[in-house]
């Protein structure tokens, strides 16, 4: 028992002169509290979300690089977010401004061994999209935005082609915003529009029905003239050869030696004479006859002319009518300062997949200091207010704020007066440093993406190939304030530069 209680007492000294020391190295080791405040949390990931509110339809998507996630908006605000996996490093998603261009339920990859893609939504023709997909908490795609598969299917069905989507490099969110630049809509025009699609569209066809067939009469005039224009040729030869030869029977009357001589050469002028004299009298009486059906001929043609001005007219007319329901965008780029406009006319692409967006609209435009940044910025017209309508700004790479350079830019009183009294809600003006992105065609609304950015999920993708649209109701037939635009533009021919859009000859 003694032995037992040395023992204690020996440890229990044991203890007491080593508490000092190891006092000291737990506060060597162990932060304070304060330290611990101090350090930075790590940042749970991101969960899916609905508004606690009715949502209304989808009008922007934006996706944030920085925190993996996407939040979608509707004109009171987001409804959906949820995390996201975009593009690994050196197959990195690019940031930028795009719109949903196609859509597919089932969707199976063609690059990427038929990898299933469910409730893809194409952003991009060389296969950036959203869809479904794996998750692993971290960017782990080929370039394009995973969603939760669950997430990617509710979303599918609630949004539509044309849908902007936002994908910036850092957290961004829409914030309400007014500017003297914005359009503004007129309500007259507003409420008018409507009706008059099918009058114009009515009109529009009896132009074109009328057009072919003062076309068919004019070529019906036009060969009769052809015809009759050889005959009075054929007859001012024959009259020019029978003034020869009266020529040389007056020439041998002349040089006769013997009476029997000038007395044959006589009676051969006397017959070339009549034979002139006749020839001559039938050309008279057919340029007159002529007359009244070449003057009918030229009418004709003139006429032909009237009616295919008319209807080229009133084609533009009806295909403006049309297009003032649309949503309006507006794309304004300092490195090419140039203005350019896009509408969807809903009609299927005829080469397949997507839809064509009119391009009738590309215009200089006047940017100040065009020297200096101006940053991208997105105006969304959200909803319609007491004002005409309510915006929004979304800026995705900062250089001038949003004000600054909405002040910068100077739009042409002309597209102002012919897009903006009908502007309604979805409408967007970007403004941006960036060209717009050879992957911009027909078939898109705009492709822009942020130079300064990683791009490897884009640039390393096999370009959008060259194609041309058959047929004469793929776009529009006319080009700005009238000016005839080729039917059929082929998709921006790609020169090696992922970035860069070059207007198509005719354009």
């Amino acid at each position: 028992m003694a032995k037992r209680r040395t023992t204690v007492h020996s440890s229990s000294a044991t203890w007491r002169r080593a508490a000092p020391v190891l006092a000291m190295l737990a506060g060597l080791v162990a932060p304070t509290a304060d330290a611990v405040a101090r350090e930075p949390r790590p940042v749970p990931p991101p969960k899916e979300a609905v508004a606690r509110r009715p949502a209304g339809e989808p009008i922007m998507a934006i996706v944030s690089i920085k925190s993996q996630q996407v939040t979608l908006y509707d004109a009171d605000g987001w409804i959906m977010r949820a995390p996201v996996s975009t593009g690994v490093k050196g197959r990195e998603t690019p940031a930028g401004v795009f719109a949903v261009v196609e859509k597919d339920k089932d969707h199976r990859s063609t690059m990427y061994d038929d990898a299933w893609m469910p409730h893809m939504q194409r952003i991009t023709w060389n296969g950036i999209a959203l869809h479904g997909g794996p998750l692993p908490g971290y960017a782990a795609s080929h370039g394009c935005v995973r969603m939760p598969y669950g997430f990617a299917g509710s979303l599918f069905d609630k949004t539509r082609i044309g849908m902007r989507v936002i994908v910036s490099p850092a957290d961004a969110a829409p914030i309400e915003f007014s500017h003297p630049a914005l359009l503004v809509p007129k309500p007259e025009a507003v409420a008018a529009a409507p009706g008059r699609v099918e009058p114009l569209a009515r009109e529009a066809t009896e132009a074109a029905k009328a057009a072919d067939a003062a076309k068919a009469a004019a070529a019906t005039a036009v060969r009769a003239k052809s015809s009759l224009t050889a005959a009075l040729r054929k007859q001012e030869a024959l009259k020019t050869r029978a003034e020869a030869e009266l020529a040389a029977a007056d020439k041998a009357v002349a040089t006769a030696k013997t009476d029997d001589a000038r007395a044959k050469a006589e009676e051969r002028r006397q017959k070339a004479a009549a034979k002139a004299a006749e020839l001559a009298a039938q050309l008279d009486t057919a340029r007159a006859d002529a007359k009244a059906k070449l003057d009918a001929a030229d009418a004709a043609t003139e006429a032909a002319k009237a009616a295919e001005a008319r209807k080229a007219a009133t084609a533009k007319a009806a295909s403006d009518a049309k297009l003032a329901l649309e949503p309006v965008s507006i794309y304004i780029s300092r490195a090419t300062q140039k203005l350019y406009v896009r509408r969807n006319t809903h009609k299927p692409a005829p080469d397949g997949g997507g839809e064509v967006f009119d391009t009738s609209i590309e215009v200089p435009v006047t940017i100040r200091d065009p020297g200096r940044p101006i940053g991208t910025h997105v105006f969304t017209a959200m909803a319609r207010s007491a004002a005409g309508l309510r915006w929004s700004a979304v800026t995705i790479d900062h250089a001038d704020d949003a004000k600054a350079a909405l002040d910068r830019i100077t739009i042409p009183p002309e597209v102002l007066d012919r897009i903006g009294p009908t502007a309604l809600p979805r409408s967007s003006i970007v403004v941006s440093d960036e060209p717009l992105s050879a992957e911009t065609n027909y078939r898109t609304e705009f492709v822009a993406v942020l130079s300064g950015q990683p791009q490897g999920g884009f640039i390393t993708r096999k370009p959008t190939p060259v194609a041309r649209v058959a047929g004469p109701d793929a776009r529009s037939e006319w080009g700005f304030f009238g000016a005839p635009a080729p039917r059929a533009p082929a998709a921006p021919v790609w020169r090696g530069d992922p970035y860069y859009y070059r207007q198509q000859p005719g354009w």
